[in-house]
């Protein structure tokens, strides 16, 4: 199967690292396509090609041991970037084009430093990520080439995110893409995504650079190209094979950061130091929620609420939309905190249909929205069909409770797990018991808060559970059931042993549960998985 990322050289610009237009609006907004520019170009005539040094090779030699010796070492203990150094594993190669990408960046010491600040809320992340799966630290620096680490970049081709992901492999790969949400700006699923993309590249064809082009060009193609070489006689090597200007282009380039990463100093860029200790924090969403609230109780600015949780369409995230938010290391508490002692609804927005006659200059007045705000929020554009029946988000006419917020309708809502006290209202076909497992606590607690009337519930009864603040804890998702309660929708308890290259997402596609279920049931074991931890999943006992 033909299954392409989104080329390298189609996606940005320099300055593609700012917001989505809408959400830099007064209300969060954000538009149906991300901000897409152009990259660096393939190749700059050696005419036009500046050097990166102006000594002679002798002399930068020995700069080049000055520098390596004079590295400050207590700064070494806790940068990154001498993490990454120390696992460096691709080829180096004398090539024309490494040296002009080197030439490149060595001009643009700007446009280098701008990649290298966004880089620093994800790198962590991704460097952790590839080296418990064994995998060469260049593959943290990709990003650099696919997006220059811009989490809105969108290409020509339709790839979006940081690794440029196009949305038929995208979908390949798990990344859910709707309305209000697209997992390919997601940081930890389209991280995920991409490695294990990659790693399939590489058990594919035995070579990191023939699995790089591939990820730029598809297997499909390369596959294609190592075939046609074989029929010739000629070697099957990446710089044997005929590929395209881009993909010739794509592995030179990531070499020549690597380099440059590798001696700064060599091109005259100077490189921020990057803390080696994680930059953000998960958080499970219970309840939707506005993204301008949500930065607001975070206490952080709203691009950065925006940099670390790109994937969100919409100025309002729908609890089911959103398995976590990504927080800011030392602002996650602080998130918690105010949203337990927030007593006003979380969001201002809600659905509206549209009915036979309604027209748009009329409906967004009614909801005092102007025209183009209210576009903006919907991502509508000319080519959108709009008609009685489709469904829009605008601003709500009187506070917001838990309703639930579809395309379309209203979802279903799971219970706010952060609040002390939550008021259920019992729906038709509800029992003391089935509200008890949907709130993690036990029977005898259920009737210790709200009396005799849990021993025959009526539709439209109101209880009160009592919670600590923080999510449920494991042992209170799935009581062991007992003969008396045990049914067909009874969660069934087991345990997995986490494999090399497991991560939360893949054993969460292996069991069919939620990633931030597996994730709050094995809390204690972070957000990194080893091999051979104990793994705690609950099953449907029907499933």
């Amino acid at each position: 199967m033909l299954c392409a990322i989104g080329l390298g050289n189609s996606a940005l610009a320099e300055e593609s690292a700012s917001l989505p237009a809408p959400l830099q609006a007064s209300a969060p907004e954000t538009s149906a396509l991300p901000p897409q520019g152009l990259s660096p170009p393939e190749a700059m005539p050696p005419s036009e090609t500046p050097s990166p040094s102006g000594v002679a090779a002798e002399p930068q030699r020995a700069l080049d041991l000055v520098y390596s010796l004079t590295y400050d070492l207590d700064r070494q203990r806790d940068d990154l970037w001498a993490r990454i150094r120390s696992g460096f594993a691709l080829r180096d190669f004398d090539h024309r084009l490494v040296e002009e990408n080197e030439a490149w960046y060595a001009a643009r010491p700007d446009y280098f430093r701008r990649m290298i600040d966004r880089s620093k809320r994800y790198l962590y992340y991704i460097v952790e990520e590839v080296e418990r799966r064994g995998m060469p630290t260049e593959i943290a620096l990709l990003p650099m080439i696919e997006s220059a680490y811009n989490p809105v970049a969108y290409s020509r081709s339709h790839a979006s995110g940081i690794w440029q992901f196009i949305p038929s492999t995208g979908k390949v790969y798990g990344l859910k893409q709707n309305w209000w949400y697209d997992g390919r700006r997601d940081v930890i699923a389209a991280t995920d995504a991409a490695l294990d993309y990659l790693q399939n590249l590489y058990a594919m064809f035995g070579d990191w650079e023939l699995a790089l082009a591939a990820y730029n060009w598809g297997e499909g193609a390369v596959s294609r190209a190592l075939l046609k070489n074989q029929a010739r006689g000629l070697p099957l090597d990446f710089q044997s094979l005929t590929v395209p200007p881009e993909t010739r282009n794509y592995v030179p380039k990531l070499i020549a950061v690597k380099n440059i990463i590798g001696n700064p100093a060599r091109y005259g860029l100077e490189l921020e130091s990057v803390p080696d200790r994680p930059y953000f924090r998960t958080v499970t969403l219970t309840r939707h929620i506005d993204v301008k609230l949500a930065a607001q109780l975070a206490e952080i600015p709203l691009d950065e609420f925006v940099a670390l949780n790109p994937g969100h369409s919409r100025p309002v995230i729908p609890a089911k939309a959103a398995e976590t938010l990504l927080l800011p290391e030392d602002k996650a508490d602080v998130f918690l905190a105010n949203l337990e002692s927030h007593d006003a609804p979380l969001t201002s927005w809600q659905t509206y249909t549209l009915k036979p006659g309604d027209k748009l200059d009329r409906v967004a007045p009614r909801f005092g929205i102007s025209l183009a705000h209210l576009k903006q929020v919907n991502g509508i554009t000319p080519r959108t069909r709009v008609a009685s029946g489709h469904t829009l988000l605008v601003p709500a006419r009187k506070p917001v409770e838990q309703e639930n917020l579809t395309e379309g309708r209203f979802l279903d809502v799971v219970p706010p797990l952060f609040g002390r006290r939550v008021v259920h209202t019992v729906r038709k076909g509800e029992t003391a018991a089935t509200v008890a497992r949907r709130y993690g606590v036990t029977l005898a607690q259920l009737k210790a808060w709200n009396g005799a009337k849990v021993q025959r519930l009526a539709t439209g009864e109101r209880l009160v559970i009592e919670r600590k603040a923080g999510p449920a804890k494991p042992t209170r998702v799935a009581a062991a059931p007992t003969k008396a309660s045990k049914s067909a929708a009874e969660p069934k308890r087991t345990h997995y042993t986490v494999r090399k290259g497991d991560t939360f997402s893949s054993i969460a596609r292996r069991f069919k549960v939620a990633i931030a279920d597996l994730q709050r049931w094995n809390s204690l074991l972070g957000n990194i998985l080893k091999p051979g931890a104990r793994v705690t999943v609950y099953l449907a006992r029907n499933g």
